[in-house]
């Protein structure tokens, strides 16, 4: 990584920005999902519908797969601390309205409004992190985001949820207001600038070139392919744990409800303690086989019999989760220009949401037809393959030139 933001500061405010953004992360992450575990619950029992749950997930991640160039794109012409403050202060405005009505109708108008701040958003504060970081290296500064990103995932859902509970939906909404004005206020201060390219000043920062620079280099092409392809299968367990919590192994909501909890400080730990103890040479490498081992996991639970081997099970793939998550991003820092990395990231997420959005679908089918502890194993099964088999393809790439044996010289 290098040592210097896109303005040419050294450091560009040093672990201060670092930690700064690691907070603005973690209190957003956690308002957000308080708020969409209140707005999921609000439709539900407002319609008694999932076909119109789906829609308002649906309707929020859209705009993240549908919008994903453009907002890279944009991420890429406007300088990235701007774009943070005003995303945050949009978001605020929208979920202010959804105070105000408190409506399932509300909420499903009003999910894309908030779905293209969120398309605009990740990609700003991914592009930041190596401005943001300083000297401290990619990899590490990225542990340190993802993780802050779990704990709200995981604080988020449990605030959220006891307010919706106690019939205060609209007390959900107003922490995710309050937090994403605090969020803006926190970018506010930042001293890390990342500003955008010469193309990107002149106007053309095209969307196409962030799909374009993660096809063309050859070993993050099929790094990001295998992880995308997997998602594919292995996010059809969100629809499957919940019947097989509750009625496969008996521990009813609770059960459901730990091992989320287990797999998302398994997450934490794979991103905190595991990702920075992996050399660069080898993060492509090691992604892949986080890969496997999250499939491992998930089926090893699917063939336990008792909530605490699930839960081990359960562990040891939130933790190869985390890890992938933290290196793919490094990947993406460390081997496209920087100039690019807004569409680039942008690109990625389009094709990871799109991809866990149509496995919600297909997982609906496959619980119904096969049931649940079934689609788990098929999940987990499906992944270890198919990161595998990324893994088998990528190792003829992944050896940097300088590992390579010498030609040997002529004797003297």
């Amino acid at each position: 990584m290098r040592g210097r933001g896109d303005d040419g500061r050294d450091g560009a405010g040093g672990r201060r920005d670092l930690r700064i953004l690691v907070g603005a992360v973690g209190l957003s992450t956690m308002g957000d999902h308080a708020a969409l575990t209140a707005l999921v619950l609000l439709v539900h029992e407002g319609t008694g519908s999932s076909p119109a749950v789906a829609a308002l997930l649906v309707g929020l991640w859209g705009p993240v797969v549908l919008l994903g160039g453009a907002a890279g794109a944009l991420v890429d012409r406007v300088e990235n601390v701007r774009l943070l403050v005003l995303g945050s202060i949009g978001q605020a405005a929208v979920v202010l309205a959804m105070a105000v009505a408190v409506t399932p109708l509300a909420a499903l108008l009003l999910a894309p409004l908030l779905g293209v701040g969120i398309a605009v958003v990740q990609p700003a504060e991914f592009a930041l992190v190596p401005a943001a970081a300083g000297r401290v290296p990619v990899a590490a500064a990225g542990g340190h985001v993802e993780s802050a990103r779990y704990v709200g995932m995981a604080a988020g859902p449990l605030v959220g949820g006891g307010l919706a509970a106690a019939g205060l939906v609209r007390g959900a909404l107003l922490i995710d207001l309050a937090t994403s004005l605090v969020v803006a206020v926190a970018a506010g201060r930042l001293t890390a600038r990342r500003r955008p390219g010469a193309a990107g000043a002149r106007g053309r920062a095209r969307a196409r070139d962030g799909l374009v620079a993660l096809a063309g280099d050859r070993v993050l092409a099929t790094a990001l392919a295998g992880a995308v392809a997997s998602l594919l299968v292995v996010s059809a367990t969100v629809v499957a744990l919940v019947p097989f919590a509750a009625e496969v192994l008996g521990a009813g909501g609770a059960g459901y409800g730990a091992l989320v909890a287990v797999w998302t400080a398994g997450m934490v730990a794979g991103a905190a303690g595991l990702a920075r103890r992996v050399p660069a040479r080898a993060h492509a490498a090691a992604a892949l086989a986080a890969v496997v081992a999250q499939g491992l996991g998930i089926l090893a639970g699917a063939a336990a019999a008792a909530l605490w081997a699930v839960a081990l099970a359960y562990l040891a793939g939130g933790a190869a989760q985390g890890l992938k998550n933290v290196l793919l991003r490094a990947l993406i820092h460390e081997r496209v220009a920087p100039a690019v990395h807004g569409r680039a990231y942008a690109a990625y997420n389009a094709a990871r949401n799109g991809a866990e959005l149509a496995a919600l679908f297909t997982g609906a089918a496959l619980v119904g037809l096969l049931g649940p502890r079934a689609t788990l194993a098929a999940a987990g099964a499906g992944s270890a393959a198919i990161g595998l088999a990324a893994l088998l393809a990528l190792r003829p790439r992944a050896l940097p030139l300088r590992l390579r044996p010498a030609p040997a010289r002529p004797p003297a």
